[in-house]
């Protein structure tokens, strides 16, 4: 599918949900799985930030919309769409991204900023082929890879970098 632009650059974001929903909506209909109304309107809603949304988000956003939701309904949602690899569950803040190489087999990698709540996919073939490689050498059965990396984004570090100058609090 598409590339995506990067999170912390400024970008037209429509284009990004705009572009998850036609890779969507192509994906299942090669798949030949059902794409619901509510299965997309809760897809919409991950990409509509670059920001992971837990489930009881999700929940109260389509609350907001009218919608008459209750959690195993979004649970069922976040799992089909999971599944069919539209969206990535981020384990350490349990909630879920929208992928950004959706319909393609990859590892899941991700920056999250601890500063924003930003969230990026990123492509390393080297470090998933690194692991398999280690992992192989333990003769360990791989199922799936997950990589989640903390940290602060370019636009976070420069934020605290010109707080520091201006002798912000905290930044002693």
């Amino acid at each position: 599918m598409s590339a995506r632009a990067l999170p912390y650059r400024p970008h037209n974001h429509d284009t990004c949900v705009t572009q998850a929903l036609t890779d969507a909506r192509t994906i299942c209909q090669d798949r030949n799985a059902r794409l619901t109304p509510t299965r997309e309107r809760v897809l919409e809603l991950i990409w509509q930030s670059h920001k992971p949304l837990g489930a009881y988000d999700v929940l109260a956003q389509l609350s907001d919309d009218g919608h008459n939701a209750a959690p195993p309904t979004v649970y069922r949602a976040l799992d089909f769409l999971q599944q069919n690899g539209l969206v990535h569950r981020i384990a350490s803040l349990n909630a879920f991204i929208g992928c950004t190489h959706a319909g393609e087999h990859h590892t899941g990698m991700f920056l999250i900023c601890q500063g924003c709540g930003n969230v990026l996919e990123l492509t390393a073939p080297s470090v998933s082929g690194a692991i398999k490689a280690a992992t192989e050498a333990e003769s360990f059965a791989l199922d799936d890879i997950t990589l989640e990396i903390a940290g602060l984004c370019p636009r976070c570090q420069s934020e605290r970098g010109e707080e520091g100058k201006t002798g912000a609090p905290g930044n002693e």
